[in-house]
């Protein structure tokens, strides 16, 4: 399995080639908000792991190893953007709160959540009642 920092890679260099057809080195920098020459460094060391086939000066391509995980990992974190809106928590902070779980949960606790998810999704009034539990809970706190 790829370490926390490798998925992350996996994740954006998929996401790019999805949005753009490609992923550069520049790209990827640009994208993750770290130096060219560390993503360099991941790069050759993801094409170690078979991960993707880099070449320097010509670019990179994902391995279909390299493409189903990231595959997955793009599923991991909608889902559980998905999941956090579902529960509640404030839009603006889904993102942080994706990023600081996403790499600490099984695969099993992420197949759980797709199902915890699809239940909310197959009859929204669900989440109204949720909406209700939370909004007494909060009321509780208060008084």
């Amino acid at each position: 399995m790829p370490t926390p920092s490798m998925e992350d890679y996996l994740e954006r260099i998929y996401l790019l080639i999805e949005e753009k057809g490609y992923a550069r080195v520049s790209d990827i920098a640009e994208s993750l908000e770290v130096h060219p020459s560390s993503v360099t460094k991941m790069v050759q060391k993801l094409d170690k792991k078979d991960y993707l086939i880099y070449e320097k000066y010509r670019g990179l391509v994902l391995t279909p190893k390299g493409k189903k995980i990231g595959k997955r990992l793009v599923y991991r974190h909608e889902l559980l953007e998905e999941f956090m809106k579902i529960i509640g928590v404030d839009g603006e902070t889904i993102y942080q709160d994706v990023e600081g779980i996403e790499h600490h949960l099984s695969w099993d606790a992420i197949d759980r959540i797709g199902d915890l998810v699809q239940y909310f999704d197959e009859e929204p009034k669900r989440v109204d009642d949720l909406r209700l539990v939370q909004k007494k809970s909060e009321e509780q706190e208060q008084s």
